[in-house]
């Protein structure tokens, strides 16, 4: 018997999104993630009793590198709103926090840092 045409020897095992994150379609935690938010890891060790996939494991590695919750999902290869689950599941856990980038507006304007340089160069 042959086998359907989308099924390809290559492709290994397939993982429907959902099946990722137990069926769960929103984040739990109650923190809405943008997706220029920054991933850094927490404070907290892994037990055995936080029940971790390996995609959580990835997201706990990649952490190091403060990656956005874009870029997490880009290199996860998985739609933002799974990563979003998997993220809030760390962030319960405390295996992860997510802080804002910085924002344009705290930054100092042009004038400003012109008259910072102008007030240096005449000392």
């Amino acid at each position: 018997m042959d086998e359907p045409a989308w099924a390809e020897e290559d492709a290994g095992p397939i993982v429907r999104p959902y099946a990722l994150t137990g069926g769960r379609t929103r984040d739990e935690s109650g923190t809405a993630l943008d997706l220029v938010d920054l991933v850094a890891p927490g404070d907290v060790e892994a037990t055995a009793a936080m029940s971790l996939g390996p995609e959580h494991q990835l997201i706990r590695r990649m952490a190091g590198e403060h990656p956005s919750v874009a870029e997490v999902a880009a290199d996860l290869d998985l739609p933002v709103d799974v990563v979003r689950v998997l993220l809030g599941d760390l962030l319960r856990y405390g295996l992860i926090r997510v802080r804002k980038p910085a924002s344009v507006s705290r930054l100092p304007d042009a004038r400003l840092l012109k008259e910072v340089m102008d007030g240096l160069s005449a000392l």
